[in-house]
């Protein structure tokens, strides 16, 4: 990729964000963090009901530490509990309760629906390379660290 156009990659990832900073507003304390974590743990749901932190961390590629404080933060909020395995207390299982199940509907389900109409005119094709795209630039600026 040319340096011009990777200037303009740039521009559209600062562009990006400014587009996350445009969605809706969520209730005191909640974050776009703990929306995805929920959506998250609602997806792994549908494929076990035992769904542990390691679970969470694998699902979302991210360290164990920084999962365990999002999902206690959840628990403070009344989105999430969480119970010890009966066979070992040291193993820890997260469950989406009402309030969060409620904040998913909302915020995923009726909101990326209502934008999906507004967004017909792009193919699912352009937007896995938009996705692939990022992913991509993702992994090579996380490597020059």
């Amino acid at each position: 990729m040319q340096r011009d156009k990777i200037k303009k990659v740039m521009d559209a990832c600062y562009l990006a964000k400014r587009v996350r900073a445009l969605l809706p507003k969520l209730p005191n304390g909640v974050t776009s963090t703990h929306i995805h974590y929920l959506d998250t743990i609602r997806k792994l749901e549908l494929k076990t009901t035992n769904i542990k932190v390691s679970d969470i961390s694998d699902e979302l590629g991210l360290p164990r530490p920084g999962v365990t404080k999002i999902t206690k933060d959840m628990e403070k909020l009344g989105l999430v509990e969480k119970k010890a395995a009966k066979t070992d207390g040291r193993v820890v299982f997260i469950k989406i309760i009402a309030s969060g199940k409620d904040l998913v509907d909302k915020y995923v389900d009726q909101y990326f629906g209502e934008l999906s109409a507004e967004l017909d005119d792009i193919s699912d094709a352009d937007a896995d390379n938009m996705i692939e795209t990022i992913e991509k630039l993702y992994e090579v600026m996380k490597g020059r660290k």
